[in-house]
């Protein structure tokens, strides 16, 4: 628990500039300096919490429910327009949004701390603050905010990291981490950690600046978000060869992003301990223009948050601070790596796990391979919401060429398909994660594989790595140009990893062209089967084996497996959190972020990393994963009658966290929370769906048992 001086630190400092009249005194406070990190300007914006704010862009909660606000010129929007949708747009895809599932009930801007709806629409008032985290070359670029709501208050300071998931850009955990730390009371410091819409379309040089606002990269310059490191005639035989492909920051950087998520996030924190004392530090008395520090971790409450990657991002960073600047960590269904489980094992129920503990890229090109068979299994029913035909002819031709391969067994689709999901099962996705495989194929699984391969291979645009691009595609899955109106939106509407705004996957090397990944057709097949053979050359480059033959690769894929493998050596983490408290939720049907090789693992080695004993608590939710973002598409996903909103889950282990460390409060010990999904779409969630986190679990404890943790079922 932080200790408490009687007098605020703003006033403890004044004093002791008082009492020690020269700079040199041993009781003077030292001067603010911007961090090391630090590359400016600053951009500084007041929002008075009526017409604009901090939390919801001024559409407040009824805002945030309502429909998509329009830009009034659509081919130019203004930044401030640009903020908002992005708001809006981030907000809505980290929770479910509607009243049936939980928003302005169990949370959102309305619910006061004590989880009340007595805040009405829900605005803060505050201060933003936005900068570049860079060496000074403008390759890095990595956007950080510092949002100070006018409700902070100094004599009992607090700052929340808010580390974008996902992708995303600068807004990409306003409605988690964000929303808990404004409605506290506490600064909030957000990154996008290296990812964010850092579009460049090659054909144009256009790039979206740090205001959401579309320029070129020639007219950035050094301030560009994105540009790759390219010659004019590189770039000039690239679109000759591919055109009307565009690059993403962070599949195509060439810098490996996630190796640094940690950096990035211990960079936000130094940003906002920097303009909080710009802001309510005394003034040096032998130099007016300069501000004493008075905020600094000894004084100031500091939770490290997020979820998904940015809850990865937090742990590294936990790991990592040296400086002891995080004080607690609370996340969410986190992107955690750890470096090695050998000596641990997870048994859920009577049940122990085959296979734990991999590395994101090693389970996404995993599934790539095999999740597209896998959901045609008998029982997994297809939402044809989302689902065409076309797709189903493909899984059943994917099927099929897995099988031709000898990768899967069986004389039917049916037997093919239940092949291919007990592969999934033994490579350590849950059973409880079933019925995700569809969605998540159609909406992610390609894309992340994609994205993380290049990503970790440090591979460039131009490298078009085991021929895969992005681009526009039209309606029979050819490459088409960037549309305007789309690209214009993106910094309000994008993801930061395609399929998104119009951008999608092209597979170059299908018969007949370039064309969209889920209509390619496959050289080796010469069917449609989901572009098998580039699914087959990502997963090679994770391995480095041939998926089909088992031998070893040789030249170019060789070479490119060996810098995948030395980049997913970079983002494997310690799991060394000291006696740091730190508390880990995570959903069991988690089939994005699995909990086997993610939350579950990490938390084991935990355990195992520290003889000490360690202060990490894990939660685990039944009926809860990954997208809380798609209950809210009711029946057209299925989600909302199988899942629970985990966000509920993330508010009560940050709850729980703050109440650690601010009142000595024990945490509560970690184990199965058993919930109740939603009897219906048009039943409303309520509190007997979402039980609290028990302070005495029983026999839903999570325990060691030796080496092995063991899950509750």
């Amino acid at each position: 628990m932080k200790t408490r001086s009687k007098l605020s630190p703003v006033l403890s400092v004044l004093c002791a500039s008082l009492a020690a009249a020269d700079a040199t005194s041993a009781w003077a406070a030292p001067v603010n300096q911007p961090p090391a990190a630090l590359r400016g300007p600053i951009a500084e914006k007041a929002y008075d919490g009526s017409s604009d704010d901090l939390l919801t862009g001024g559409l407040g909660k009824t805002g945030l429910m309502g429909a998509t606000p329009v830009f009034v010129n659509p081919a130019a929007p203004t930044p401030a327009e640009l903020r908002r949708n992005a708001i809006y747009t981030n907000y809505r895809a980290l929770v479910d949004y509607t009243a049936l599932g939980g928003m302005g009930v169990f949370y959102g801007p309305n619910i006061d701390v004590n989880g009340n709806d007595t805040l009405g629409e829900g605005k803060i008032a505050g201060r933003e603050f936005i900068a570049w985290a860079d060496d000074g070359s403008g390759q890095q670029n990595v956007a950080m905010m510092v949002q100070i709501p006018d409700s902070f208050d100094t004599s009992k300071p607090c700052i929340v990291s808010a580390t974008s998931s996902g992708s995303r850009g600068i807004y990409g955990a306003i409605a988690t981490a964000g929303e808990w730390g404004l409605k506290h009371g506490c600064a909030v410091a957000y990154t996008d950690k290296g990812g964010g819409n850092g579009l460049f379309d090659p054909m144009s040089g256009t790039v979206i600046a740090r205001d959401g606002t579309l320029t070129t990269a020639a007219a950035a310059g050094i301030e560009s978000p994105f540009t790759p490191a390219l010659t004019p005639e590189q770039l000039a035989a690239f679109n000759t060869a591919l055109p009307n492909r565009v690059a993403y920051k962070h599949a195509h950087s060439q810098q490996n992003p996630e190796k640094d998520w940690g950096k990035n996030t211990l960079d936000a924190i130094r940003f906002a301990f920097y303009v909080l004392n710009e802001r309510y530090g005394p003034v040096d008395p032998g130099n007016p223009g300069q501000h004493l520090v008075s905020l600094k971790p000894k004084n100031t409450v500091v939770v490290a948050s997020s979820v998904s990657n940015g809850a990865g991002a937090a742990l590294a960073a936990a790991e990592q601070d040296t400086e002891k600047l995080i004080d607690g960590v609370a996340v969410s269904e986190p992107n955690a790596q750890p470096n090695g489980v050998k000596s641990l094992s997870i048994r859920q129920g009577s049940q122990t796990v085959p296979l734990i503990g991999k590395p994101l890229a090693e389970y996404f090109t995993f599934a790539d391979v095999y999740q597209p068979c896998a959901l045609l299994a008998p029982g997994l029913s297809l939402n044809a919401a989302f689902w065409p035909t076309t797709y189903t002819d493909a899984a059943t031709q994917r099927c099929a060429a897995l099988a031709a391969r000898g990768l899967v067994t069986g004389a039917t689709t049916a037997d093919q398909a239940n092949d291919a999901l007990a592969k999934l099962h033994a490579h350590g996705y849950t059973p409880e994660a079933d019925f995700l495989h569809q969605s998540h194929f159609r909406f992610a699984t390609n894309s992340i594989a994609m994205t993380y391969v290049n990503a970790a291979g440090r591979f460039s645009v131009a490298d078009s790595v085991c021929g895969f691009s992005f681009a526009n595609t039209d309606a029979a899955g050819k490459v088409a140009p960037q549309n305007t109106l789309l690209q214009a939106g993106l910094f309000s509407t994008g993801n930061g990893v395609p399929p998104t705004s119009g951008v999608n996957i092209v597979y170059n090397s299908s018969v007949g062209g370039g064309t969209l990944d889920f209509l390619a057709v496959s050289p080796t097949s010469g069917q449609a089967d989901f572009a098998l053979d580039g699914a087959l050359c990502l997963r090679s480059l994770v391995t480095g084996k041939d998926p089909v033959t088992g031998a070893p690769l040789t030249g170019t894929l060789a070479a490119q497996s060996q810098r995948v493998k030395a980049g997913l050596n970079e983002v494997q983490r310690s799991a060394k959190l000291g006696k740091l408290p730190v508390i880990i939720v995570a959903g069991r049907n988690d089939a994005l972020l699995p909990i086997n090789h993610a939350a579950r693992a990490y938390f084991g080695k935990t355990q195992l990393a520290d003889a000490k004993g360690p202060n990490v608590r894990y939660i685990e939710v039944t009926n809860a994963q990954h997208f809380d973002g798609f209950i809210a598409y009711g029946a057209l996903m299925g989600y909302d009658t199988r899942f629970i909103p985990l966000h509920v889950y993330f508010n009560r282990a940050m709850d729980a966290m703050y109440a650690k460390l601010t009142t000595g409060a024990a945490l509560p010990p970690s184990q199965v929370v058993h919930t109740t999904p939603r009897a219906s779409g048009s039943t409303a969630l309520a509190a007997g769906n979402v039980p609290p986190i028990s302070a005495a679990p029983g026999g839903d404890a999570i325990t060691m048992d030796g080496s092995t943790l063991v899950i509750p079922d």
